[in-house]
């Protein structure tokens, strides 16, 4: 039998890896519970969030803004038939998830919009041009 140094969490070499830790276990944790697979990206006009929400029905996802966070929450569910399947591995995680992203203050929350298709729940966040707030000050 071969020992193995344990490193607790907080003493890991690398930069992020305790972070990348914690989101692997809320994601994949011993709750069963499971997060999307998210990609945002962004040019001058809007931001773009793209969630694979694969075998779900748009009722049974609820995009909100709130206080400048963009928060998408659903449950997908295991479709269980009458007929006994001889299933040999189930990967994909089933139940309810949540998702929240801060938005930056150039958004224009009012005009977010989602659409779903294809098992791709698509959230584009226009972008408005926010005025400075400088101005100068008379000294009296």
């Amino acid at each position: 039998m071969s020992l193995v140094k344990h490193t607790p969490r907080g003493m890991t070499p690398w930069f992020g890896l305790d972070r990348f830790l914690d989101d692997f276990d809320r994601s994949f944790g011993e709750q069963g519970a499971w997060a999307p697979a998210v990609d945002i990206y962004e040019d001058e006009k809007a931001i773009t969030l793209k969630a694979e929400l694969p075998d779900m029905d748009e009722k049974d996802i609820d995009v909100r803004v709130e206080e400048g966070h963009l928060t998408i929450k659903g449950e997908r569910k295991f479709e269980t038939e009458e007929k006994k399947e001889n299933f040999h591995r189930i990967e994909r995680r089933h139940g309810s998830f949540e998702r929240t992203f801060a938005l930056p203050d150039t958004v224009d929350a009012e005009n977010i919009s989602a659409k779903y298709d294809k098992g791709v729940l698509k959230v584009v966040a226009p972008k408005v041009e926010r005025p400075k707030n400088a101005r100068t000050i008379q000294v009296s």
